[in-house]
């Protein structure tokens, strides 16, 4: 038996790893995830690790930058409002100035891709600009072959889940940027509540199907600057205290908020549509 859930309350892609994305009014979603996300991603010459700002120390000038799909090219605005695209011949260079390490912009994963994921609790003690210990994670290991994700394809997040956190905050907000979801389902409630759907298939719209594979344990990057959003330790902190869980079977705990999900059957997604358990 389907329960209704929520509405798809918003959509976002993120072109390039790391970067700023963009929000989308609706979009086609394939085994691959949303249409245009992590398309690209910028990788390190001289480790061949790509680059991600869970590794805040080398990478967290990546979220001064904003990516967006643009007549079918990727469109990057760097931090003093300047434009630059994929196809420009200065990119590589134009990136490697703004996060100050020699680096290139791929849309092809390096064989075995791997990047560096500082441990959070040790940036939360030691700041932003400290070398501290991480953990080399590999690439996607519930998503495709060939792309950027992390783990999985998409990533869930519930409208309740912010307002759990922004009533535990000192801020008294949770901005849904920081955490960086493909879609957020607009809930009832207050609560930890996506953790509760592991192992369930949503349905949104009339053809999208997505399996929930695991709860999305959280780095240092929702800590961060985004934008005009200023640094908050919070949003790393207050998943620490009130929601540290395993994110699947045999994990250790965590901080979590979110869920990935795999694509069982694509379709197309739309701010407004129904999801359903």
């Amino acid at each position: 038996m389907e329960k209704a859930l929520g509405t798809v309350g918003g959509l976002w892609r993120y072109p390039v790893k790391s970067m700023l994305g963009e929000t989308v009014s609706a979009a086609e979603v394939t085994e691959r995830g949303l249409a245009g996300d992590r398309r690209l991603a910028v990788v390190d010459r001289e480790t061949g690790k790509v680059a991600s700002a869970k590794n805040p120390r080398l990478w967290k000038a990546l979220l001064t930058c904003g990516a967006t799909l643009e007549e079918g090219s990727v469109r990057i605005t760097l931090p003093d409002g300047k434009p630059v695209r994929r196809t420009d011949t200065d990119v590589d260079d134009v990136l490697s100035a703004v996060v100050g390490r020699p680096v290139t912009l791929t849309d092809t994963p390096p064989d075995r891709a791997t990047l560096d994921r500082s441990r959070p609790e040790l940036v939360l003690q030691e700041g932003l600009d400290a070398e501290v210990q991480a953990d080399t994670v590999q690439f996607g290991s519930a998503a495709p072959a060939g792309t950027f994700f992390d783990y999985a394809p998409l990533h869930l997040l519930s409208a309740a889940t912010l307002r759990q956190l922004a009533a535990l905050s000192p801020r008294g907000v949770a901005e849904a940027e920081r955490y960086r979801p493909n879609i957020v389902i607009d809930t009832e409630g207050v609560g930890f509540l996506d953790h509760a759907w592991l192992d369930s298939e949503l349905r949104i719209g009339d053809e999208l199907v997505l399996r929930v594979v695991a709860s999305t344990p959280r780095c240092a990057v929702p800590t961060l600057p985004h934008g005009e959003l200023p640094q908050d330790r919070a949003a790393l902190r207050t998943l620490a205290e009130h929601n540290r869980v395993p994110a699947g079977p045999g994990w250790n705990p965590e901080p979590c908020a979110g869920v990935y999900a795999q694509v069982v059957r694509p379709g197309r997604v739309g701010v407004g549509d129904l999801v359903r358990l």
